[in-house]
């Protein structure tokens, strides 16, 4: 798995973050082709097309942030971020402390696109 600054250090990668795709939209685009014509411009004609962003996952003890790689063929795991503890328990009182897979927003956006774009 990358590491934070590996992505940071990858301008090309860094560019291609969609920061606003969800969970949600993911499946609809990549795994629910069908509806592609109902939304959007943007839809999906092959496996060539790529969408790079990032979720948290509260199915374990602690959240977790993902940074996912998807196409209509599978959906890969690139990085693994540890969120900081001052936003771990924010971002769960947020959510209810419910288990899901969350887009990123608000403060963990704001803490992430800090680190990966600040110098």
């Amino acid at each position: 798995m990358m590491q934070l600054n590996e992505i940071k250090g990858d301008r090309d990668l860094l560019n291609s973050i969609d920061w606003e795709m969800t969970p949600e939209e993911a499946v609809r685009l990549y795994l629910e082709w069908g509806n592609n014509w109902a939304r959007g411009n943007y839809v999906i004609r092959s496996k060539n097309d790529v969408s790079h962003y990032f979720v948290v996952n509260t199915w374990g003890a602690k959240p977790i942030i993902y940074f996912i790689r998807r196409n209509s063929d599978e959906a890969v795991e690139l990085a693994e971020i540890t969120m900081p503890e001052r936003l771990k328990e924010r971002f769960l009182e947020s959510i209810g402390h419910n288990k899901g897979v969350y887009s990123i927003e608000g403060e963990v956006r704001e803490w992430l696109q800090k680190e990966l774009y600040d110098a």
